[in-house]
């Protein structure tokens, strides 16, 4: 299955610095800084806009509370259908636990919503108050009305932006298109406020404030990502061979003559990293996969005219001379397992029953009727959980002679729930045992394959 990869835990001042100093980042180019805003951005489109999709006059994903029901587009998942969304969790897990082994903490990098905000609130702070020097400056300047404008317009921004995510996270549970009116005129219930309130307090404190804390302390995957990963997994490594002696060198000198190098030490991979830390210190448990470092590397080695990839996607089966293996046994087995969940988890989806039956007996034995007949009370549950109309017949089996007194014929709306009581009689006669088993029968009246069945007992007094 693999020996699994060294994670450091570096206990150095400048890797714990983020514990007691603020984490001033600096502003860079590269390609996987692209990579990272067009994720972004479609996550965010994603996010913002799915809440404002309609399907069927309704909204296309919203999870009703108040009717229990979660409309994902034309599926709905009742209470009944709990076992699916847990299913469709546990694929996510597995999902992350296969790219894990592939290519290290590329989800934290790229689509974590903690990484994708935090990367939004530290561009506002650039905009509203310069590159990284100018906000150390900043910081130790005393407070002017330049100052104040500055911290205004930044935390306005970082609420504003709160306000609006924490709006469009209530409206996947509150329709949207009725929330967002009755927030603006103050009619909303004050749960409504309550939790947009707590969602904007959340957001602005994690993305803006927390940041890289939540990662690296909050956040556990980190701490049992080393292991998962193996010496064959892609992770973001600084190529000691090729980069050290470090040392400064004037451009197209013979650094080499001197021992030295392709690491210049410009820190540039230090000041760029959202948590702080050196990764030449070696793979850390801190490292979030962003790639910042390898885009900053990249432009100075570029620069010195130097080849690229000092830092870099790479194994340590690779850094050590060796070849890299993609198809190992453990990347295989959670991909073939990945996708034995994924049909799987299809294939239930597909098929479940859009109609939900079942019966409960009265807790009463037994009773004569007028008839004389022994009879029994029961209660039918039906949940049509198509998006049509539906009429069904109910039909009992089981006995000989047994009656059904109740509607034999029902109508559903789509969504509707109805608990019908009826109950079901027979002459003593004929009934051979104090308690026999009986089955109800649910069937659609324009579709003849659909036909579901409740078993139940019936009981009584033999003569």
């Amino acid at each position: 299955m693999g020996t699994p990869i060294q994670v450091h835990n570096i206990d150095t001042h400048d890797a714990k610095r983020h514990l007691n100093e603020k984490i001033h980042t600096r502003s860079f180019q590269g390609v996987f800084r692209r990579v990272r805003i067009i994720a972004g951005t479609f996550l965010f489109a994603l996010f913002f806009g799915t809440v404002w999709l309609t399907w069927n006059d309704r909204q296309a994903v919203l999870w009703d509370l108040s009717a229990k029901k979660f409309h994902i587009f034309s599926s709905t998942f009742w209470p009944q259908d709990l076992v699916l969304l847990s299913a469709i969790l546990i694929v996510c897990a597995f999902g992350l636990f296969f790219l894990t082994v592939w290519a290290g903490r590329v989800w934290c990098g790229y689509t974590c919503p903690q990484s994708v905000w935090m990367w939004v609130f530290m561009w506002v702070e650039k905009v509203s108050e310069g590159d990284r020097n100018q906000r150390k400056k900043l910081d130790q300047a005393p407070f002017t009305g330049l100052k104040v404008y500055k911290r205004f317009k930044k935390h306005g921004l970082w609420l504003l932006i709160s306000v609006f995510t924490a709006i469009t996270f209530v409206g996947y549970f509150t329709p949207i298109r009725d929330l967002v009116p009755a927030l603006l005129t103050f009619q909303a219930g004050g749960s409504a406020f309550f939790w947009v309130f707590f969602f904007t307090l959340a957001t602005y404190l994690n993305a803006g404030w927390l940041r890289e804390k939540v990662c690296v302390h909050m956040c556990p995957y980190g701490r049992f990502q080393s292991s998962m990963l193996d010496k064959d997994s892609l992770v973001i490594s600084y190529d000691v061979s090729r980069g050290e002696a470090r040392g400064g060198r004037s451009l197209g000198s013979d650094y080499k003559a001197k021992g030295l190098g392709d690491c210049v030490d410009c820190q540039m991979c230090v000041q760029v990293c959202p948590t702080g830390i050196d990764i030449r210190d070696g793979l850390q448990i801190d490292c979030i996969g962003c790639a910042a470092c390898i885009d900053a590397c990249d432009s100075v080695m570029e620069k010195m005219g130097y080849e690229k990839g000092l830092i870099r996607y790479t194994s340590e089966r690779e850094l050590n001379g060796g070849r890299l293996h993609i198809m190992r046994p453990r990347l295989v087995a959670y991909g073939a397992l990945l996708v034995a969940m994924v049909l799987t988890l299809g294939w239930a989806i597909a098929s479940r029953p859009l109609v939900s039956f079942d019966v409960a007996k009265d807790r009463g034995l037994y009773r004569f009727n007028a008839q004389g007949e022994i009879e029994n009370s029961y209660t039918l549950k039906i949940i049509n959980k198509s998006h049509e109309r539906k009429q069904f017949n109910v039909s009992v089996k089981g006995l000989e002679g047994l009656n059904l007194i109740g509607p034999s014929s029902i109508n559903l709306r789509s969504g509707e729930k109805l608990e019908l009581p009826l109950s079901v009689s027979v002459k003593p006669a004929l009934l051979a045992e104090s308690m026999a088993e009986i089955e109800f029968y649910l069937t659609q009246s324009k579709d003849s394959d659909l036909s579901l069945v409740a078993k139940s007992r019936f009981t009584g007094r033999v003569p």
